[in-house]
C-alpha cells in the first residue's frame, strides 16, 4: 500500500511540474506562435554545413551553431594523428634494431633484450595500430561531416508544443480503483 501511495505522490510531483495544472496553456502557446515570425526553411542548409566540414573539420558545427561540438572533433581528429604519429615512431624503432640485426650488427638498443622474433612481432603490432590510428582519424572527420549535415537538418524541424507526455491520474467510473500513466498526447 505504501508503494501505491508512494507512486501516486511522484505522478502529482511530476504532474504539477510539468504544467498539469488546469490552465489554458493552449491558448497561450497559440499566441506565441502567433507573434514569432516562423523561420524559413532552407534546403541548402544541410549540403552547406557538410560543405563546411568537409573543408575544414568543425566549420560546419560552427554554422550550425553548435560551438560545443568543435573541440570533441579536434579532440577525435588530433587524438588519432597523435597515436599514428607515436606508433610509427615506435615502428620505424623496431624496423631499424631488425635491419641492423640483418645486416650482422649487434649493437641496436634491444641487444639482449629481444629476440629477432620479438622485434617482427613488435613491427606488426606497431604497424597495425598504425592502421588503426587512421581508421580513427578518418571515421572522427567522415563523423563530423556526417554531424553537421544532419544537426542542420534537425535545426529546422518543426518542434511545437502539440506533442507533449504528462503523466495522467484517472478513477474508474465503474470498479472505483485509481488508474495512473502516462499520456501522450499529439496534435496535428
Amino acid at each position: 500500500m505504501n508503494n501505491r501511495l508512494f507512486f501516486i505522490l511522484i505522478v502529482f510531483v511530476l504532474g504539477s511540474l510539468s504544467g498539469f495544472s488546469q490552465t489554458d496553456s493552449l491558448s497561450i502557446n497559440r499566441a506565441q506562435e502567433l507573434k514569432e515570425s516562423p523561420k524559413e526553411y532552407d534546403p541548402l542548409a544541410p549540403s552547406k554545413a557538410a560543405f563546411y566540414s568537409a573543408v575544414l573539420p568543425g566549420l560546419g558545427q560552427a554554422y550550425n551553431k553548435k560551438y560545443w561540438k568543435i573541440p570533441l572533433v579536434y579532440a577525435g581528429i588530433g587524438g588519432g594523428i597523435y597515436f599514428y604519429i607515436e606508433n610509427n615512431k615506435e615502428y620505424h624503432r623496431y624496423r631499424d634494431a631488425y635491419k641492423r640485426r640483418l645486416a650482422g650488427y649487434e649493437d641496436d638498443e634491444f641487444q639482449g633484450v629481444l629476440q629477432t622474433e620479438a622485434l617482427i612481432d613488435a613491427q606488426r603490432q606497431f604497424r597495425r595500430n598504425k592502421e588503426i590510428s587512421i581508421l580513427v582519424s578518418a571515421a572522427f572527420y567522415i563523423l563530423n561531416i556526417i554531424d553537421a549535415n544532419v544537426d542542420a537538418h534537425l535545426s529546422q524541424f518543426n518542434v511545437s508544443e502539440d506533442l507533449s507526455l504528462k503523466p495522467r491520474f484517472n478513477i474508474d467510473e465503474f470498479t472505483g480503483k485509481s488508474a495512473y500513466g502516462l499520456s501522450l498526447n499529439y496534435k496535428l
